[in-house]
């Protein structure tokens, strides 16, 4: 309650607008990391008709197998420490039973340190040339956590951060970094109370939003493709309730099995690169090499790209990129690639609309409201946090008219997948922190 009533006047205010202005800023690497993934990727693949122009021959595969290996060898060994997006310590320091003093002596506290998150810079640009299939989300809440972490540590008495318990800092700082890094404060709200700080409450609310706010004045749109304006489809037509039903229930199961295969995924190229890390690394960047061939390029980066397009009611592939891009997806989270599965999520669901593609009987609005149907659906199946999946979909989409459809159906999938699902991914790795085998 004092954190909360302090937030409220007007120095604590100012306090929290002004640091948001420089966690803003601090997104402006990743953003520019991520839009030189697209550029590599549209210049040098043809993207099934989602570009034009000649294509380079020989020089897409080559570099997604070069910097595919070079990230793996290196994230499994010296620059282990970057590996992973990073949300993991912090949900593990927000669900802790230890002690909020204790906690701060965990080990596994050094992954959101900025040392750790100049490692992972790197192996992030690696993992965008290369076109490994994870967006910068996860990162950039890292990020967020891992600022105001040091800010606290090394000035404990410095305005309202040394009256905040830590793990309510790490917290605020990773919900308001993934708000500042997509210019949304609702999507840094939704992603705190559903996801972070299931034990944090409400008083991460003003701190989140003020950062969150500030953070978007200064934050850019490099590396979001997807993000349309000025949509006008309008709410979800009588006509197409039934297959939006239909959306709901595939993307619901899609999504749980992503996770149910991606976890034990995950244990054996984990025991993969523990034994033999060269070996490893040359066979899951050929494997990427080979996905990326077979779909043309479209299994590449987070889909950004293929999702843009489906949002908008035109073709982001057919529906066989969405098998390469599952492949590619459950490859690249499971070898520890610096990203999550957000929009590679998002994508899945929206490529749903490809069979409707081709039929050609319905038009651009049904199918661009469809596929944010099937985006939202197969999020809200794979990560369980309706509120925050439904929002993140109407961030990218932006008609409100829509929204009301995007959290029933986001609701509905996640309740649906909650037992079909079993572990989540990110619940999965914070378990691992906090139980070390």
């Amino acid at each position: 309650m004092l954190a909360v009533a302090s937030a409220l006047s007007m120095p604590t205010v100012v306090f929290w607008l002004l640091l948001g202005l420089g966690m803003g800023a601090l997104q402006w690497p990743y953003q520019a990391i991520s839009e030189l993934g697209f550029q590599v990727q549209r210049r040098l693949w043809s993207l099934a008709g989602l570009t034009t122009g000649p294509v380079p021959a020989g020089w897409g595969p080559l570099l997604v197998f070069g910097a595919s290996a070079a990230l793996l060898l290196l994230a499994w060994g010296p620059l282990a420490a970057g590996r992973g997006g990073g949300v993991a310590p912090i949900l593990a320091l927000d669900r802790t039973p230890l002690p909020p003093a204790a906690a701060e002596h965990e080990p596994w506290l050094a992954k959101l340190s900025l040392r750790s998150q100049l490692q992972r810079l790197p192996l992030m640009v690696l993992t965008h040339v290369g076109g490994l299939a994870v967006g910068v989300e996860s990162p950039a809440v890292a990020l967020g956590a891992s600022v105001l972490l040091a800010i606290r540590r090394r000035w404990p008495g410095f305005g309202p951060l040394g009256q905040l318990p830590i793990r309510l800092v790490a917290v605020i700082g990773g919900a308001a970094g993934l708000g500042a890094a997509f210019r949304s404060p609702l999507l840094a709200v939704a992603y705190g109370l559903e996801e972070l700080g299931r034990r944090s409450g409400i008083s991460l609310l003003l701190p989140t939003l003020l950062l969150a706010g500030s953070g978007t004045l200064v934050s850019t749109g490099l590396g979001q493709p997807a993000r349309l304006a000025g949509v006008q489809f309008g709410g979800l037509a009588v006509s197409l309730w039934g297959w939006a039903a239909l959306f709901t229930l595939v993307g619901a199961g899609l999504g749980s099995l992503l996770v149910r295969v991606l976890v034990p995924l995950a244990g054996g190229v984990q025991r993969l690169m523990e034994r033999q890390r060269w070996a490893g690394s040359l066979l899951l960047a050929a494997v990427l090499t080979l996905v990326a061939l077979a779909s043309g390029g479209l299994s590449l980066n987070d889909g950004s790209l293929s999702l843009g397009a489906a949002l908008a009611g035109e073709s982001g592939g057919t529906l066989l990129a969405l098998l390469w891009r599952w492949l590619a997806t459950l490859i690249s989270l499971a070898a520890g690639a610096p990203g999550g599965l957000m929009h590679d999520t998002m994508t899945l669901g929206a490529l749903m609309t490809a069979p409707l593609q081709s039929l050609g009987s319905l038009d651009a609005v049904a199918l661009g409201q469809l596929a944010a149907i099937g985006a939202t659906a197969l999020f809200a199946g794979a990560h369980g946090t309706p509120l925050f999946c439904g929002a993140f979909v109407f961030t990218l989409q932006g008609d409100p008219k829509l929204l009301p459809a995007l959290l029933l159906v986001s609701a509905t999938s996640a309740a649906i997948s909650q037992r079909w699902r079993g572990e989540g991914w990110n619940d999965h790795q914070c378990g691992a922190l906090l139980s070390p085998p």
